[in-house]
């Protein structure tokens, strides 16, 4: 076996067994590698899926780190995403009430207690944390959006949104409607 089959196979071994809340894997040096890796080696792809949802639902899995949009004919598009770090990750079924291209952004107040070095208002483009698009869950202060930090895709790390690269997140809006329901499991 080749050393980059070898390395692979040990890669997706440690991402298979990695805990949903912050461990090893989510600080530190290794966590920096492992998250740059993570986006790299789990490309948006189609794959076979058995579900009583139906097509059109997202189905987020916190553990896995991977959205599934689903297609129907026992097939979803999966994708690597971010999620929420200890304390701030979620379960629960949701509406996408809202589509923004290059949404602009105000920190929820919450966060600002938190980090009240944030800005108040930042305008839509390349240096906006919520990337190229947005899709707004509900009433609730969560989105799953694009990411000007593609090397966060595969980590918990956000305050509860769903992070996706920017190039996966265009193509999961495009294919999204208002309305579409969202299932967010452990």
């Amino acid at each position: 076996m080749s050393r980059r089959i070898a390395m692979l196979a040990l890669a997706g071994a440690l991402l298979g067994s990695a805990p949903a809340s912050a461990g090893p894997l989510d600080s530190g040096p290794l966590a920096d590698f492992m998250n740059v890796f993570r986006t790299q080696a789990i490309p948006r792809e189609t794959i076979g899926w058995n579900s009583t949802e139906k097509p059109g639902t997202i189905v987020i899995s916190t553990r896995q780190r991977r959205l599934y949009y689903i297609l129907g004919n026992s097939e979803a598009i999966r994708y690597g995403v971010g999620v929420g770090r200890q304390g701030f990750s979620w379960s629960g079924t949701k509406t996408v009430t809202m589509k923004k291209e290059w949404p602009a952004w105000r920190p929820p107040q919450q966060m600002l207690a938190r980090r009240p070095d944030l800005p108040r208002y930042m305008a839509g483009g390349q240096d906006n944390p919520l990337g190229a698009r947005a899709l707004y869950l509900g009433s609730s202060l969560y989105r799953i959006h694009g990411s000007n930090e593609p090397e966060t895709m595969g980590a918990a790390v956000s305050s509860g949104c769903i992070r996706m690269t920017n190039k996966d997140v265009v193509d999961l809006y495009d294919r999204v409607r208002v309305g579409t329901k969202v299932v967010v499991r452990d």
